[in-house]
C-alpha cells in the first residue's frame, strides 16, 4: 500500500515526528511511505533512511501558495503512484484533496488554534472524507464548530521508550551538577507555547535550579533577552536530537501552551517516568487527567510558579506522579495499538474507493 504523507513541514515537532514514525513504523504494515512537505530535519532523516521525501511550499496559506503547493503534491502523488494520501492539519487538507481528488484522503488534525475550527470543520464538510483527532478535545471541539457528515475517529499519538543513559551521565553531558534541580521545556520558541508565562514563573523558583528551554523558533531572540536576568539559570539549547540525554537529566517537563493537541514532548516525557507541570488545555488535560503531573491555568504564571516549586522540592510527587506516567503510556498510547487502528482506516478508505491494488 502506497501511502503519501504530506504536511506543512517537517522540523522537530510533535506532528512532525509523528509522520516521521508513521512512516517508519508503516514497513511492518506492508506500507510504502513517501513524504511531502517544505522539509525540515525529520525529512532529512527520513532520506537518509530510504524514504522518498518530496519538496512541497506548504508554508503559506496565501491563495499563491495553496495554488503552488497543489501542484507540488499532485506531481508527488502522480510520481510516487500513491494510492491513499493522509493529510496532516488543515492546510495540508486543502492541498491535497485539490491535487488528488480521486484518490481517498484522510485528515489528521494534531493541534488546531482556536481560531481554525471553524475553517477546519468547514473544510472537511466540503468534500467529505474520513477524518482523525489525535484527541477526544479535538473531535469535540470540530464537532462543536458544524463537523456533521464526516466519520470522525480518534486516535491517538503514541510513543514508544527510548533507551536513557544513566543520569549522572547526561548531567555531565550537560554540565549540570549531580543535585541541582533541573526542569526541562520542549518546545518551539513560538507564541503559542508562551515561554513568556514559563520565564515569569522561572524567576520565582529556587536559585539553584536550571531549567532547559530545547527548541527554536522566531521568538528566540526576544526571549534570550527577558532572561537575561536570569543568568544561568535558563539555558536555551536549541534544536536538539538528543532529547534522551535531556529526560534523563531532568526532573520535571514544563510545558505553559495557550493550546494543545496531543504534544510528543508530554508523551516522551511520560514514557520515560519525568513528571509534568502543564497547561490545563484540551489534549494536556486528556492525557494527564489520570496523574503524571499537574495542569495549571493557562497563562498564569503565578500558579505556573507554585507549581513547579511544589513539584521540584518534593520527591515524594515525583514519585507518585512518574509512577501514574508510566502506567498510563503503557495503558493507552503503545505505538503498535496506533498504526493498527490507522492501517485499518486507510485500508478502509481505499477498499470503499475500489482501488485497493495487489502488490507483491
Amino acid at each position: 500500500m502506497r501511502v503519501l504523507h504530506v504536511i506543512a513541514e517537517m522540523g522537530v515537532g510533535g506532528a512532525e515526528s509523528l509522520v516521521a514514525e508513521m512512516a517508519t513504523l508503516g514497513t511492518g504494515y506492508d506500507w510504502t511511505s513517501a513524504v511531502a512537505s517544505a522539509g525540515g530535519v525529520r525529512a532529512d532523516e527520513l532520506r537518509a533512511a530510504g524514504v522518498r521525501c518530496y519538496d512541497v511550499p506548504l508554508v503559506s496559506r496565501s491563495v499563491g501558495g495553496l495554488l503552488a503547493a497543489r501542484r507540488a503534491v499532485a506531481a508527488a502523488a502522480t510520481d510516487f503512484d500513491a494510492e491513499v494520501i493522509v493529510a496532516h492539519n488543515i492546510s495540508a487538507t486543502i492541498v491535497a484533496r485539490a491535487a488528488r481528488p480521486r484518490l481517498p484522503v484522510l485528515s489528521v488534525f494534531h493541534g488546531v488554534a482556536a481560531t481554525d475550527y471553524r475553517a477546519a470543520a468547514a473544510v472537511l464538510s466540503a468534500a467529505p472524507t474520513r477524518a482523525v483527532a489525535v484527541a477526544d478535545a479535538i473531535a469535540g471541539r470540530l464537532r462543536d464548530h458544524g463537523l456533521r457528515r464526516v466519520p470522525l475517529t480518534v486516535i491517538r499519538n503514541a510513543v514508544a521508550t527510548p533507551e536513557l543513559p544513566g543520569r549522572e551521565r547526561a548531567r555531565a553531558t550537560l554540565g549540570l551538577d549531580p543535585d541541582q534541580p533541573v526542569a526541562l521545556c520542549l518546545a518551539r520558541l513560538e507564541p503559542q507555547k508562551r515561554h513568556d508565562v514559563l520565564l515569569r514563573a522561572w524567576a520565582a523558583q529556587d536559585p539553584g535550579a536550571v531549567l532547559l528551554i530545547a527548541g527554536d523558533g522566531s521568538l528566540r531572540g526576544e526571549l534570550e533577552t527577558r532572561a537575561t536576568g536570569l543568568g544561568d539559570r535558563v539555558r536555551f539549547l536549541g534544536n536538539r536530537d538528543d532529547v534522551p540525554t535531556l529526560l534523563a537529566a531532568t526532573d520535571l517537563t514544563v510545558l505553559t501552551s495557550d493550546w494543545e493537541g496531543l504534544p510528543m514532548a508530554i508523551l516522551e516525557s511520560m514514557a520515560v517516568g519525568v513528571p509534568l507541570v502543564a497547561s490545563d488545555v484540551d489534549g494536556l488535560r486528556e492525557v494527564l487527567g489520570k496523574g503524571g503531573g499537574t495542569l495549571v491555568e493557562p497563562g498564569d504564571h503565578e500558579a505556573f510558579a507554585t507549581a513547579i516549586a511544589h513539584a521540584l522540592s518534593s520527591e515524594r510527587w515525583r514519585e507518585e506522579q512518574s509512577a501514574a506516567a508510566l502506567r498510563r503510556i503503557r495503558e493507552d498510547y503503545s505505538p503498535a495499538a496506533m498504526m493498527t487502528r490507522y492501517d485499518t482506516e486507510i485500508r478502509g478508505m481505499i477498499r470503499a474507493r475500489g482501488s485497493l491494488r495487489c502488490r507483491k
